[in-house]
């Protein structure tokens, strides 16, 4: 096997390098000892091997300072912890956001009907006192498997206005987005079908006449179905079974495309069905059951609302897990200006180069292989090494 197996056909991305060598530089001219994009590169290269901050790019680069200077100026050497940690802090996140968006669409590829799932999750230790605790809204691609882009916001109940601008920023014709309750909102169901998308919004408490409304229609619905199918034909089911370790999960999905009732169909744009999942999990002979329900653009294809409905937890294992366990998200104290989104981008930035690896080595042998391997990483910056 080569040393890495990432794919190297006509329409690869452009290197890292040609990407994020246009990013603005913060600093005044005289602060400039150390090139933008050597800073870059280094803290990048630190990160996909692992390393959990400033002082570990420091330690990265002099490890491997040999190697960064067979393409990299390094007209100072290597940059000090400080120095990253200035630089980060001071980074313009949103242009340090395109930037990314650029490279990543350049890995994407095109899949009709793909689940983009848009989650947030908190950054529990980059906070000073008295702070509210800041959110990293992440939007994944599930048949890709990259994290397509992200926006931090304050606190989780400003996802509300985060998730508009991340859908803007986003190629999403062709897509089914998938959003939890608290992006259930009629301006965010306006703008995912403005951009050429469906949507799968979940309901809760947050729009509770909704909620209620939706509920009782589908559970009467449901329990007609139950005793006659036939009898109500405008319900579509699917159920699947998942069997792991003595856990039993059934999931029963219904689909109803009769909205004409709904009072407030018309400021609901695109909205063309309802839908409910009942979850009933049986671990070691204690049975619990839960239900969820849902607002659809979908047409009538139930198969497809369990497909979405099922792949948007799908960024809890993809996406949070391995943000946590792997690159140690929730340990990072990085707080100041700008640092903890430059971080978060970074660390995401390194799950897509990672999940460009096709090779059988789990998450956590390819971060150590970007330590231990100088091809595997020029493989990643897309740099030509003769």
């Amino acid at each position: 096997m080569s040393t890495n197996s990432l794919s190297s056909d006509e329409t690869a991305p452009a290197s890292l390098i040609e990407c994020f060598g246009v990013l603005p530089d913060p600093r005044i001219d005289r602060t400039r000892s150390h090139l933008l994009i050597d800073i870059l590169v280094i803290g990048f290269c630190s990160t996909l091997a692992g390393g959990e901050g400033f002082n570990d790019m420091e330690l990265f680069g002099r490890a491997k300072e040999e190697w960064f200077r067979t393409f990299l100026e390094l007209p100072n050497g290597i940059p000090t912890h400080d120095t990253f940690n200035r630089v980060f802090q001071a980074l313009d996140p949103q242009a340090f956001l395109e930037c990314f968006l650029r490279w990543t669409e350049g890995l994407r590829h095109a899949v009709p009907g793909e689940i983009v799932a848009l989650d947030g999750k908190a950054l529990r230790r980059a906070l000073d006192k008295g702070d509210k605790l800041p959110y990293i809204v992440s939007a994944w691609a599930s048949d890709n498997g990259l994290v397509l882009g992200q926006v931090k916001v304050d606190e989780k109940s400003n996802e509300i206005t985060a998730i508009p601008k991340i859908l803007r920023a986003l190629e999403l014709k062709g897509c089914i987005v998938t959003i939890d309750a608290m992006g259930c909102q009629k301006k965010i169901a306006a703008e995912i079908i403005e951009a050429g998308a469906d949507y799968a919004l979940s309901l809760k408490g947050n729009q509770e006449t909704v909620h209620d409304e939706v509920k009782s229609y589908m559970d009467d619905a449901v329990s007609r179905w139950e005793k006659a199918p036939e009898a109500v034909p405008e319900l579509g089911f699917a159920e699947t079974v998942e069997k792991d370790h003595g856990r039993i999960e059934t999931r029963r999905f219904w689909q109803s495309c009769d909205v004409g009732w709904f009072a407030d169909l018309n400021k609901w744009k695109g909205l063309r069905s309802f839908g409910v999942v009942e979850s009933v999990r049986d671990i070691g002979g204690k049975v619990t059951t839960e239900r969820r329900y849902y607002l659809l653009s979908l047409e009538k294809n139930v198969w497809m609302f369990a497909r979405a409905s099922r792949r948007h937890w799908g960024v809890e294992n993809n996406v949070h897990w391995l943000l946590d366990v792997t690159f140690k998200e929730d340990q990072s104290r990085a707080r100041a200006g700008y640092a903890a989104e430059n971080l978060a981008t970074l660390r995401r930035l390194s799950i897509n180069a990672l999940k460009r690896d096709t090779s059988k080595r789990s998450m956590r042998q390819k971060v150590k292989n970007a330590g231990w391997s100088n091809a595997f990483l020029l493989s990643v910056l897309r740099i030509d090494p003769s």
